[in-house]
């Protein structure tokens, strides 16, 4: 067996044994039916710990990495009223996110789709693939939060006017480390 090529690492607020079982690795990437699941347990089973982690601010929402292995990351990621993401894919990782806090719009489109939009409500999760792009926005009047997994890891998004503009086939783009 080979050492990692990236140590974990584990924000001291969760750096619990739970957590260490929860991000074991897996073969070699994690699906988004397994980020779906690792996001909806740390809101809930760590939900106290989180909720003091949290942070709020203004103009730019806040976020913080909670966690980082070679094969997934994990966020925690606050959102005002009226905050959210301009159009974005995650560069060819999968994706999840459950809503730790308030509550969170969300439009999406895979490529050459309908452009679709769901609201989330606090503990709903989604888990999506690496051709999926969205936007996430606060359109309530109540602070939110978020919990949110990526695999593979470290991947950067790439931002769009619109999701009319996804294109009919999203390429992967290459892994950026990225330091705490």
């Amino acid at each position: 067996m080979t050492a990692p090529a990236v140590s974990p690492e584990i924000h001291h607020r969760i750096d619990l044994p739970g957590v260490r079982e929860l991000l074991a690795p897996r073969d070699p990437l994690w699906t988004p039916r397994e980020l779906r699941d690792l996001t909806a347990t740390v809101a809930a089973d760590y939900a106290t710990r989180l909720r003091d982690v949290v942070r709020f601010a203004s103009p730019q929402r806040w976020w913080t990495r909670l966690a980082l292995t070679d094969e997934v990351e994990l966020w925690l990621l606050s959102w005002l009223p009226g905050q959210g993401t301009a159009p974005h894919d995650h560069g060819g990782a999968a994706g999840s996110f459950t809503v730790l806090l308030g509550e969170l719009s969300e439009s999406y489109r895979y490529p050459a789709g309908p452009i679709r939009h769901h609201t989330h409500d606090v503990g709903a999760s989604i888990g999506f693939g690496q051709g999926r792009a969205h936007q996430v926005r606060n359109l309530g009047a109540v602070q939110a939060a978020s919990v949110h997994a990526y695999s593979p890891p470290l991947v950067p998004t790439r931002e769009y006017v619109s999701l009319r503009d996804v294109p009919d086939e999203i390429p992967s783009l290459p892994a950026q480390r990225v330091a705490l």
